[in-house]
């Protein structure tokens, strides 16, 4: 098995001893592979999806004022069909948006969201 040295700040730390309590691992390494697993769950489910595909696009954001989330929208507005921008807590943002198109075009803005870093959550809900 191979060895990895990552850092991590404070709130990643808290999370991934959040995860490793909460599912009883071992310890952070467990919980590390844990995450990984999940993500790449993700990442399987989106690259299965072909042809049209309709669903909710969920996304949690901090920072209202950076219009990173305004112009991926923009890109990709004909296929959002309806979306909503709810403030919460902490300056954070909610988006919900109902999505239709090719599962290539979906995927192409979820790495879009993904790639700024800027995005708490990101989850897609198929139909």
């Amino acid at each position: 098995m191979g060895i990895v040295s990552i850092s991590l700040n404070e709130d990643n730390l808290t999370a991934l001893d959040r995860i490793q309590d909460t599912y009883g691992l071992s310890g952070r390494s467990e919980a590390v592979r844990m995450s990984i697993n999940a993500a790449l769950a993700d990442i399987r489910e989106l690259e299965s999806m072909d042809g049209v595909v309709e669903g909710v696009l969920v996304i949690v954001r901090g920072n209202h004022a950076d219009p990173w989330m305004i112009q991926i929208q923009a890109r990709y507005e004909e296929n959002i069909k309806t979306q909503m921008h709810s403030h919460l807590r902490n300056h954070k943002c909610l988006e919900v948006m109902v999505v239709s198109c090719q599962a290539e075009v979906l995927s192409e803005m979820m790495r879009a969201i993904q790639a700024e870093g800027k995005a708490d959550y990101v989850k897609f809900v198929r139909s």
